[in-house]
């Protein structure tokens, strides 16, 4: 095990910026009065909540970014498992762990107990759809007494710390969870602050929460606005309506002044995603001819205003150990030339979906078209806001996705992902990828506890995923953060994670 100072990540924070005047915060519900108001941020995020900020959507990296909730673990600034609610743990044998809590109390003023984690990954386990975290593992959990927790795995998990990690099994209070299945993080969460106010889809209020294990926050509160549009939300910073705004298009980052523009090098790969279980992607050559038809090379300059690196595998340069251990892409399909691809097509569209929370994609998806057309197909484009179309795209309803993955960000092992995205029985299998050999070499991945030995069979899997033609990767993102002068102590994560800490605050 490797333990880590109580500020977790703190090595990727910012340095301290320079201090600087801008336009007080609306001061949310959470204060005294102006004074108050004074020490509360003001944040803009891209993406609108899904499930009302469920732990089991994609909302739950929203209670990680505003430290509202706690796992077991957290991931440390290498990506290690570092303590969080749990302060040690011991493997017993290889399906079976202890982890021994801390002194911690919910939100709503409850202790942290065994029961209380027991319950928190029982229901877990029974969402539907289950978290992407836990697409490759049976997990039971048992309070061994009030501070004990035993969990079990049905095969070896080696690196179960890490994947506890993941902000989809953070542990809220029993007054969360619903007897339909739902969990609400509203006020029974452990981090510093506490969501006090949640305005559907638009706006969410955090006070700070004085009872946090770890001490006082530095800020008194948060105030959340979600604006989709990245150039509104380049806009809001530019204007000092936010202090903090998250995903800065590229062709707007240029525009803010330097020292509010902060570059992360990050794990985010951008790819086509290609559906293999219906329409006209079922057939391998088809697929094949896609592959050939795009250039991610092409968007690196024209979209992504060099914030971009041409893609060479599902992993790109903020997985450092990637490149070296990549594995030659060998036994795909033979691409169908263009008269064939008419032939095949003829009468059928294919339809390219993207989203607009990132305003590169819909570029790209332009760009791909163009490709695409060249290459015999009918495109036709379907954009829209992710949350508007995430349950048509794990139901199908699509040919080809232009979409953006944080490849490490569920555990921090890259196995995840790749059990998730492309094992048959992966619960984000968005290209609805059947294929044994790539079953197995995930499996092989996954039972391996020899880092070395885990990345070599990572890659492996790599390889044999790219061989479907089930995802063309374009190209590895490099986010820009935007951050007013005068706030200090954000974190630039790569994993995209993290942004406010116990120390981050405006002057």
């Amino acid at each position: 095990m490797r333990t880590a100072p109580r500020r977790l990540l703190a090595a990727l924070a910012l340095t301290p910026f320079l201090a600087g005047c801008f336009a007080q915060g609306s001061g949310g519900t959470g204060g005294d009065g102006a004074a108050e108001a004074e020490g509360r941020l003001r944040v803009a995020l891209a993406v609108p909540p899904v499930k009302a900020l469920s732990p089991y959507s994609n909302d739950a990296t929203v209670l990680s970014k505003l430290a509202v909730a706690e796992g077991l673990t957290a991931l440390d600034a290498q990506g290690a498992a570092a303590p969080a609610l749990a302060t040690s743990w011991k493997r017993d044998t290889a399906t079976t762990w202890t982890f021994e809590l801390r002194k911690a109390t919910f939100q709503d003023g409850s202790p942290v107990t065994a029961q209380s984690v027991v319950t928190a990954l029982a229901h877990a386990n029974r969402a539907t759809p289950k978290p992407r975290v836990l697409s490759d593992v049976e997990l039971a959990a048992l309070a061994v007494d009030a501070d004990t927790v035993r969990l079990t795995t049905k095969n070896a998990d080696p690196v179960l710390p890490l994947r506890l990690a993941s902000p989809a099994l953070a542990i809220l209070s029993a007054k969360a969870y619903a007897a339909d299945g739902g969990a609400s993080p509203v006020g029974t969460g452990t981090g510093p602050f506490r969501i006090t106010r949640l305005t559907g889809k638009t706006k969410a209020v955090l006070d700070r929460y004085d009872g946090y294990w770890g001490g006082k926050a530095k800020s008194t509160g948060i105030d959340v606005t979600w604006i989709a549009d990245g150039t509104a939300r380049a806009n809001a910073l530019r204007s000092g309506t936010v202090d903090i705004a998250e995903w800065i298009p590229t062709a707007q980052a240029k525009l803010l002044d330097q020292g509010t523009r902060h570059e992360v090098p990050s794990v985010r790969t951008d790819g086509l995603v290609l559906n293999t279980g219906g329409g006209l992607f079922t057939d391998p050559a088809l697929r094949a001819a896609a592959r050939q038809a795009v250039d991610g090379s092409a968007l690196v300059d024209s979209v992504f205003s060099g914030y971009a690196d041409p893609a060479r595998g599902l992993f790109g340069p903020a997985v450092p150990w990637a490149a070296a251990q990549r594995i030659a892409v060998t036994g795909r399909a033979t691409a169908a030339t263009t008269d064939q691809v008419k032939t095949k097509a003829a009468g059928k569209t294919l339809r390219l979906v993207t989203y607009t929370n990132r305003a590169e994609l819909p570029e790209t998806a332009t760009v791909l078209q163009q490709q695409l057309e060249k290459a015999g197909f009918t495109v036709k484009q379907d954009v829209r806001e992710y949350t508007q179309m995430e349950a048509d795209l794990l139901a199908g309803k699509y040919d080809a996705l232009v979409f953006s993955r944080v490849t490490l960000l569920d555990t921090g092992d890259a196995v995840a992902y790749l059990a998730s995205d492309f094992a048959g029985t992966g619960v984000y299998n968005i290209a609805a990828l059947k294929d044994a050999s790539v079953d197995q070499a995930i499996r092989a991945a996954a039972e391996e506890s020899a880092t070395a030995k885990r990345q070599q069979k990572i890659m492996r899997a790599e390889a044999d995923i790219l061989r479907t033609d089930a995802v063309v990767p374009l190209v590895h993102e490099k986010v820009v953060q935007g951050i007013a002068t005068g706030v200090e102590g954000v974190t630039l994560d790569p994993r995209e994670r993290a942004l406010i800490t116990l120390d981050t605050h405006r002057e």
